[in-house]
């Protein structure tokens, strides 16, 4: 390290009183999801992660095929941090089988969770991926379900995920104040797409928690770039490519500029970002601290908005389908729709690559 690192910023989540660490340690690489990680590597991790100040850990049984939560589980333990001193989350309705947000089967799988990761309470239990799907379920059954657990005791604080920003509204305006305590939005907070930003007043007029996922846009803002079935169009794809390029030539590094890009707007409570190694946490640990103490590279950020653009200009609808009668428009540069339709709002048919096990990168 070139300098003493500061203490992580701690930022309040929504009205749940808890305080995240503004950035968060995403654990399915500790799925073996990304490459082979060592129970060992995995111990190392959390506990640099907890020395550096980190108090959020992230996690889901479809991460690894529940490897994830048993290794951060083990991690967790290993490391011998009193409980009250981090925030555990983990998920429910998306498994490998599936997806199944029925009260019977999320309420199982709170109890699997707690086994997995040795504890016996979450602080948040999240809907993962609720755009695949029936959002009406979600507000009348899931929901539901998941506050039985919370008056039981085993869950804090209930979340929902996914990546169309309308299904955020779409729930919120549908369930009790208070149901919902924090969402989960991913790859719509980052240098080339800032949509979230948009929904912010909206949740913290609703007192619900933000965090946000992919600050590299899920490889995009990588040296290594995006795996093949990343659905940006290949002149964004190019585009980013040119820009983490023109990084190096100047001596950046173009994931440090994006990671920090994510990490100024302090509305967001906390940015998650997938880590498998130390070196991979004094990494995200040192682009805070570099921030804290500098502020942005405001002049390397403005060169590669300028090179991205154009493209993102182009880039109008990166990836569009139907969900049943029920239309969600994933664009890399507006906030998509969810059309209102009372007889449907379930997503079927989505492009292939959208519902493959991502093995290549993170949403990192």
């Amino acid at each position: 390290m070139a300098f003493p690192l500061r203490k992580l910023e701690l930022r309040p989540l929504g009205n749940t009183g808890l305080r995240l660490s503004c950035v968060g340690f995403g654990a399915s690489p500790l799925g073996n999801v990304f490459g082979a990680v060592s129970e060992n590597d995995a111990v190392a991790s959390v506990r640099e992660a907890f020395r550096l100040g980190i108090n959020f850990f992230d996690t889901s049984p479809y991460y690894g095929g529940t490897l994830s939560e048993k290794m951060l589980g083990k991690a967790l333990k290993a490391a011998g941090v009193p409980r009250n001193e981090y925030i555990v989350s983990t998920k429910c309705g998306r498994y490998v089988d599936g997806f199944d947000f029925s009260a019977e089967r999320v309420t199982r799988s709170i109890d699997e969770s707690l086994a997995r990761l040795q504890l016996d309470y979450v602080d948040m239990l999240q809907c993962h991926d609720i755009e695949f799907g029936s959002l009406d379920q979600i507000v009348n059954e899931t929901i539901p379900a998941l506050q039985k657990q919370k008056e039981a005791g085993k869950i804090r604080f209930i979340g929902i995920t996914g990546l169309p920003l309308e299904i955020f509204t779409y729930v919120l305006d549908r369930v009790p104040p208070g149901a919902v305590d924090v969402i989960l939005s991913y790859c719509h907070y980052s240098i080339n797409d800032s949509t979230l930003e948009d929904l912010l007043p909206y949740l913290k007029s609703k007192g619900v928690g933000v965090i946000s996922a992919s600050p590299l846009a899920m490889g995009l803002l990588t040296d290594n770039g995006p795996p093949e079935w990343h659905p940006a169009s290949p002149e964004l794809k190019s585009a980013c490519k040119a820009a983490a390029a023109r990084c190096k030539e100047k001596g950046k590094n173009i994931s440090k500029i994006a990671m920090q890009y994510s990490l100024s707007n302090k509305d967001i409570s906390s940015v998650l970002v997938g880590m498998n190694s130390v070196k991979q946490v004094q990494e995200n640990v040192t682009a805070a601290s570099e921030l804290a103490l500098f502020g942005k590279d405001q002049e390397a950020l403005t060169e590669v908005e300028a090179i991205l653009k154009p493209k993102q200009q182009s880039d109008k609808h990166m990836i569009q389908f139907q969900c049943g009668k029920v239309g969600l428009y994933i664009s890399s540069t507006r906030m998509p729709r969810v059309k209102d339709d009372k007889d449907s709002h379930q997503c079927e048919g989505l492009p292939e690559y959208y519902l493959q096990p991502r093995r290549a990168t993170s949403r990192a």
